[in-house]
């Protein structure tokens, strides 16, 4: 792939109305483009990004049992009507009528019509438990949409949903999803955490937040600094495994501003170790039990008798993460993105000094490109009639992790190699392939 055939359109400097700085880079480096007030295009270089979290997010829910489905933006409000939060829900709901003047809205979450799908579907206990996920858009009419799409009015999202018999079945499903966060979050190279979280209209008395620290972030945060040493590498999808693991989580205090207890955080936590700071919240799960169910009558036969099912709610914010990953991993000092290698648009630059009287060093490049691509290393080079500055500065903005300079240094089989934020290297390119692509393993 050529650079001069792409379609990144780069500003040299920051736009002004941005004040965050995902929403600087991602303007900055033609990511996205505002369409209207809280909504975006998602450009080729934004969009490949997104689809690389969503294809992660996808994984790990695969991982646990999920089985993905894919419902419409547009539902009927009768449904909301029957579960009773089509007046609660307030004015972020986008409400619509059709030709026929019948009620519709614009899905600002889908636990309504999940619960639809599943009564007409599941009639006995046998089938449980379902878990069931998409990756859809979203909207929710925000008041003041700002922070670029950290904080806009459509949104690309990752919604699950459980359905069990029992308490403590649905408990099970519940830190399912709870370990599942944590290891896509793990893969993104994020230390989310989670704490105790209100559950907003979504309802329920049982909520976890995964929360990244960040000075930009909305969300107010108290924590015990020891709760990042927790691990769940090693943790199995078994019932007394994904207990101890949330237990160990919640043994230290961490929970968010509207579930603060200022006399409970000195209590529980020695002051060496208090932390009060924001953070970003980058995932979000709910049990409700049958909050949903019983209202619209989704129930199985249990010998003999009419059980309502347990239910609970578990939601990524897969175009927030792009900008969630920004906020925590740009490097505003020296202007670099350090995108991981598992989310970045490209893995490798290979970045030519082009000569107009010589093409050799633009035919290496191609050979390089080539050889790459059979290793299955996502690379792009660059053709642009620039200084090796200039390039090396534009691919530390967008955040290529591995750059590839062909120059007078690049004598013989050995080529200039640069990782970012560590120390050129001479290396011959089966050196390179095999750095890029142990790099991706750990990833």
């Amino acid at each position: 792939m050529l650079f001069s055939k792409l379609f990144i359109p780069i500003l040299k400097n920051n736009p002004s109305e941005a004040v965050i700085k995902s929403h600087q880079l991602m303007l900055r480096t033609g990511m996205i483009k505002q369409s209207s007030a809280g909504i975006y295009s998602w450009l080729p270089l934004g969009f490949k990004v997104m689809k690389k979290i969503e294809q992660i997010v996808r994984e790990e829910q695969d991982r646990i049992g999920a089985q993905e489905i894919l419902m419409p933006t547009i539902q009927s409000s009768e449904i909301w009507k029957e579960s009773g939060r089509y007046e609660d829900y307030g004015e972020e709901m986008l409400r619509i009528k059709d030709r026929q003047n019948r009620e519709m809205l614009y899905g600002p979450t889908n636990e309504e019509l999940i619960t639809d799908i599943f009564r007409t579907s599941v009639k006995s206990y046998k089938s449980l438990p379902q878990l069931l996920y998409h990756i859809q858009w979203k909207f929710r009419d925000e008041l003041r949409p700002r922070f670029g799409i950290m904080r806009c009015r459509e949104f690309y999202m990752k919604d699950a949903y459980s359905f069990d018999l029992s308490d403590e079945e649905a408990n099970f499903s519940y830190n399912k999803f709870f370990l599942s966060y944590l290891r896509t979050f793990q893969r993104l190279e994020l230390s989310a955490i989670p704490m105790a979280a209100d559950t907003g209209p979504i309802g329920g008395n049982l909520s976890h937040e995964f929360v990244i620290l960040a000075e930009t972030g909305e969300s107010k945060i108290y924590s015990d600094k020891r709760i990042f040493d927790v691990n769940s590498n090693k943790t199995k999808l078994e019932k007394n495994s994904l207990n101890e693991l949330r237990e160990q989580y919640e043994k230290f205090y961490a929970v968010t501003d509207e579930k603060f207890n200022k006399s409970e955080f000195e209590k529980n936590v020695p002051e060496q170790y208090r932390l009060h700071t924001k953070g970003i919240e980058v995932g979000h799960i709910f049990y409700f039990g049958d909050k949903y169910s019983k209202p619209m009558n989704a129930s199985v036969d249990f010998q003999g008798k009419k059980e309502f099912v347990k239910m609970g709610s578990y939601g990524v914010g897969v175009s927030r993460l792009v900008g969630a990953i920004i906020e925590a991993k740009y490097d505003e000092k020296n202007e670099i993105m350090n995108w991981p290698i598992s989310v970045s648009p490209y893995e490798c630059a290979i970045i030519p000094l082009i000569n107009k009287n010589d093409n050799s060093n633009l035919e290496k490049a191609h050979n390089i490109y080539k050889y790459l691509n059979e290793k299955e290393v996502d690379a792009i080079i660059d053709d642009a009639d620039e200084n090796f500055s200039s390039k090396i500065k534009k691919f530390n903005l967008i955040g290529i992790p591995f750059q590839i300079m062909i120059g007078k240094k690049s004598e013989g089989n050995l080529l200039e190699f640069n990782e970012i934020g560590k120390k050129t290297q001479n290396l011959p390119i089966e050196d390179i392939a095999k750095i890029i692509i142990n790099k991706k393993k750990i990833n």
